[in-house]
């Protein structure tokens, strides 16, 4: 036998020894962290209910196929740290939240300064990097932003709740203002996601797109924050055929929106497809488009090309207050191109607001 082939010979078989071994047709169940490392080693996993103790990760490393399914609601005991509290990777996995919670204890952090100061806070609480589905799954009292979700291949996030209305109100360390802050309820960078039929009431984005590709959001209903976001973007970022569709959005500073940094570069959005949403109260805005983030309205940057925002299909039937803008459009000069049609976009209350570097948008008018 040549070298060539015994080094290849040896080589094949410490990949065997060092592989990870193959999930077994068994059934794990996880009571505490320590359950953890033995459940995983099977196919099926139930959770019951427990308590996560402070300043630790529920980490699921999952294999191909799994099926976890809840059976009890898990809480996390407080401490001032970055966090993720949750964690679950794994390809083609099953996750059954059967209506259980994951309760995040918020109240004991929320300060009304989210990530900007005050407590650390665990950011994100929820972190998604699973393929598959994953389902009917509660978030109580999120410490700041919910879930942050990086699927390697195609996902569907459906019937879940995101329940930080308690966060509407003021307490002793927010200086009058709402205690719960930077809660944002889905924080995307992927591609091949979906997301729907869920109920979203929390301080800040229901959905923030911040890159990524064919990402759908439907039949969800978006209460009490900033409303559906493209953005905020950065540089060297590609966000392309997003889809919002027929979701209901309640009492939000704007329903719609797209935001890019003022000090972005070399990044592009488009394929922005908007049909049959619904938007009652909202404080600020029907639909906001801003290059020039974080200011409102302010100094537009050019390094962002938008293209191909469109209106269209069902009807998007939004009603602003009286002192809100319907529509506000701010581009930098040359940045936003072509021609968007605007068909199926009826705004009313409020008054106009102001189209900046850009005559495309067709079929509309204030």
């Amino acid at each position: 036998m040549s070298a060539f082939v015994r080094l290849a010979t040896l080589l094949a078989f410490a990949h065997v020894i060092l592989a990870a071994p193959a999930a077994s047709d068994c059934t794990g169940t996880i009571s505490s962290l320590d359950d953890v490392a033995d459940a995983v080693k099977c196919t099926t996993v139930n959770i019951n209910s427990f308590t996560v103790p402070a300043g630790k990760t529920f980490d699921l490393k999952l294999a191909d196929g799994t099926t976890v399914n809840m059976q009890g609601d898990v809480t996390f005991a407080v401490k001032n740290w970055e966090g993720p509290l949750f964690q679950v990777s794994g390809k083609s996995i099953t996750f059954n939240g059967n209506g259980h919670t994951f309760d995040g204890n918020g109240p004991s952090y929320w300060d009304g300064q989210g990530g900007n100061g005050g407590v650390t806070k665990p950011a994100p609480m929820m972190k998604i990097k699973i393929s598959g589905t994953y389902s009917n799954v509660k978030v109580l009292n999120s410490p700041a932003r919910v879930y942050s979700v990086s699927n390697p291949a195609a996902l569907t996030m459906s019937k879940l709740t995101i329940d930080d209305s308690a966060g509407d109100a003021p307490n002793s360390k927010s200086g009058g203002k709402a205690a719960g802050h930077n809660t944002d309820g889905f924080d995307c960078s992927t591609t091949d996601l979906t997301i729907e039929d869920s109920t979203i009431h929390n301080q800040d984005d229901c959905l923030a797109i911040n890159k990524g590709s064919n990402i759908v959001f439907q039949r969800n209903t978006c209460i009490g924050g900033h409303g559906i976001s493209v953005g905020s973007i950065s540089s060297d970022v590609t966000v392309s055929d997003i889809t919002i569709k027929d979701n209901t959005i309640q009492n939000n500073d704007q329903a719609l929106r797209i935001k890019t940094k003022a000090s972005a570069k070399d990044s592009t959005v488009s394929g922005i497809t908007y049909s049959g949403n619904t938007g009652t109260g909202l404080r600020k805005f029907g639909v906001l488009i801003d290059q020039s983030y974080p200011d409102t309205l302010g100094t537009p940057g050019t390094g962002v090309k938008l293209s191909d925002v469109n209106f269209i299909g069902d009807t998007n039937n939004l009603s602003v207050n009286s002192d809100a803008m319907r529509v506000a459009v701010n581009c930098g000069s040359g940045s936003c191109t072509g021609t968007w049609d605007w068909s199926a976009l009826k705004v009313t209350g409020g008054k106009a607001g102001p189209i900046t570097n850009f005559s495309g948008i067709k079929n509309f008018s204030q």
